[in-house]
């Protein structure tokens, strides 16, 4: 008779990790825009698998679900990094723990352009490829959207938001005020009693019930409006001068304001425009891995594809929103040269830059600029092209910006401008 014996169910360090959360922490390697950032002590390929190995164990090295030795080996990494080299058990731990990253959908491999190779540098047989990028899959930009979506609410005091008030009422599924008779086009939904009582005021209680068009009310809701908005972002190199990231902070409020969008305003749309010494449009999954470069910055040339792209959204509502930290330094001219004055204000880009805004006016859209600078010529432009295009201007800084946009998105943008 074969005996079997039982003993406690240990589960693996692996098991025990909560891989949403180490996404969300490790969201500044993945978002970093090429400001020096933690997970970088030394010149690292961008976002290779050598540089997300001590990002994790960077991350992992104070995590109570990894035996004590392990974490006390990942301390001596981290601290000694790149001299200090893992023993075998705990390399092939971060090792499945970024295989796992892919299994589940999260992270995905990215082909690098250029191949890197550093003198003296030899390959290891079964080892994996440390030259392989990585960049956030879709899956993955969503979750990063949602946990800073999250952490925003909680900050703001909401738990949840609803879609953009108009100041008209309508007929809808919802009840938000007194019903009223029945007109030609409206949305059948009755008001039953009201319905039943105006034909027993008129006919009498009598079975059947003389039912007749005039007894006909339905309900009225808040009209809401469906709403079409292109985020630009600057990504020219004053956006991380100076000491200061301002781009990554942009890019995490893009994730966030695009899973809001697409969870509670399922009929309002959002395009990302990056605008440097020209502009270009880019789907969101590729925002994560953008980078500023030595750029100067076209704000009309944004100003211009933002305005073609929501001409195209069938919205009743439209809007540009601008995040910058910069004056109008370039434009392009009409046989596509580029222009450039590093000094701003230069009255030719400011005279265009201004024209496109009175562009964006006529096609009745709406541009609610964010500047996280403090430039007093930076200032009076950003006012003046609130004034002319009927928008907002708010002086944020890095740690208020998404607050600012966030509360200027639900809360403001719902009024008709006529």
């Amino acid at each position: 008779m074969s005996q079997f014996k039982f003993t406690n169910y240990i589960p693996s360090p692996l098991e025990e990790l909560d891989l949403a959360d180490l996404l969300d922490k490790l969201k500044d390697f993945f978002l970093e825009s090429g400001f020096q950032a933690p997970f970088s002590p030394w010149q690292q390929p961008a976002r290779s698998r050598e540089g997300l190995l001590y990002a994790v164990a960077h991350v992992l090295k104070d995590n109570e679900a990894l035996p004590q030795e392990w974490r006390r080996e990942l301390r001596e990494f981290v601290d000694e990094y790149p001299d200090r080299k893992l023993s075998g058990e705990v390399s092939e731990f971060l090792n499945q723990v970024i295989e796992q990253l892919q299994e589940q959908g999260f992270i995905q491999q990215a082909e690098s352009e250029v191949p890197i190779n550093r003198p003296g540098e030899e390959g290891e047989v079964g080892m994996p490829d440390l030259h392989v990028e990585y960049e956030l899959s879709d899956r993955g930009v969503d979750l990063l959207g949602y946990k800073t979506l999250k952490n925003l609410l909680g900050s703001l005091g909401r738990s949840h938001f609803g879609h953009h008030d108009s100041d008209r009422l309508a007929t809808g599924v919802g009840a938000d005020a007194a019903s009223r008779p029945y007109e030609f086009g409206d949305t059948l939904n009755l008001d039953i009693p009201e319905t039943l009582l105006n034909s027993v005021r008129r006919a009498g209680l009598q079975i059947p019930l003389d039912l007749d068009y005039q007894d006909l009310r339905v309900h009225q809701t808040e009209d809401t409006n469906s709403c079409a908005t292109v985020l630009m972002l600057d990504c020219s190199h004053s956006m991380i001068l100076y000491g200061e990231d301002r781009f990554t902070p942009a890019k995490k409020v893009a994730l966030a304001l695009a899973h809001l969008i697409r969870t509670r305003f399922p009929g309002d749309s959002i395009d990302v425009v990056l605008f440097h010494d020209s502009a270009q449009s880019i789907p969101l999954a590729k925002l994560a891995a953008v980078k500023v470069g030595p750029y100067h910055t076209n704000t009309c040339e944004g100003l211009k594809l933002a305005r073609r792209l929501l001409r195209n959204r069938r919205k009743e509502m439209r809007q540009i929103i601008m995040i910058t930290d910069g004056k109008p330094s370039a434009m392009t001219l009409p046989g596509g040269r580029i222009y450039k004055n590093s000094f701003g204000l230069d009255p030719m880009i400011l005279r265009e830059t201004f024209r496109e805004v009175r562009n964006c006016r006529r096609w009745g859209i709406t541009i609610n600029t964010f500047m996280v600078a403090q430039d007093y010529y930076l200032v009076e432009f950003v006012r003046k092209v609130a004034r002319m295009s009927q928008g907002k201007a708010y002086f944020a800084t890095t740690l208020n910006l998404a607050n600012y946009i966030f509360l200027d998105f639900v809360g403001g943008k719902g009024k008709r401008v006529h």
